[in-house]
């Protein structure tokens, strides 16, 4: 079974307000991410992470306790300017501790899927 990662950054720590997010852009989302996996058949697994070590360590355990087919990094870890490093970060701890998937980066929670297959369809 096709086995994909929605990584997130914890809604709590997001500023909803922030401009450079999509209108309408809020938490509720992440469960429509997951649905449109599932409806594809996948397994589909999420990571909200916290923007610290904290969190790195936790996509880290996550991307080293499975393995996935791709990891779809959220719009919310990179579409903020402010949030650079962190999406640097995240980039980085794929890479490393999941070679083999996929990378794909969604606009929104409800494209997540769409964001899976469009990199799955390339392998």
């Amino acid at each position: 079974m096709t086995r994909i990662l929605f990584v997130g950054q914890k809604p709590e720590t997001v500023d909803f307000s922030d401009p450079a997010l999509p209108p309408g852009f809020d938490a509720d989302k992440i469960a429509i991410a997951v649905e449109k996996i599932r409806e594809r058949g996948w397994q589909g697994d999420t990571c909200m992470i916290t923007p610290d070590a904290a969190g790195s360590a936790m996509l880290e355990a996550a991307l080293r306790g499975a393995v996935y087919d791709c990891v779809v990094i959220g719009g919310g870890l990179r579409l903020p300017p402010k949030s650079l490093a962190l999406f640097e970060t995240v980039v980085n701890l794929v890479h490393r501790a999941a070679p083999d998937a996929a990378i794909a980066f969604n606009t929104r929670p409800e494209d997540t899927a769409e964001a899976a297959a469009r990199q799955l369809s390339t392998r």
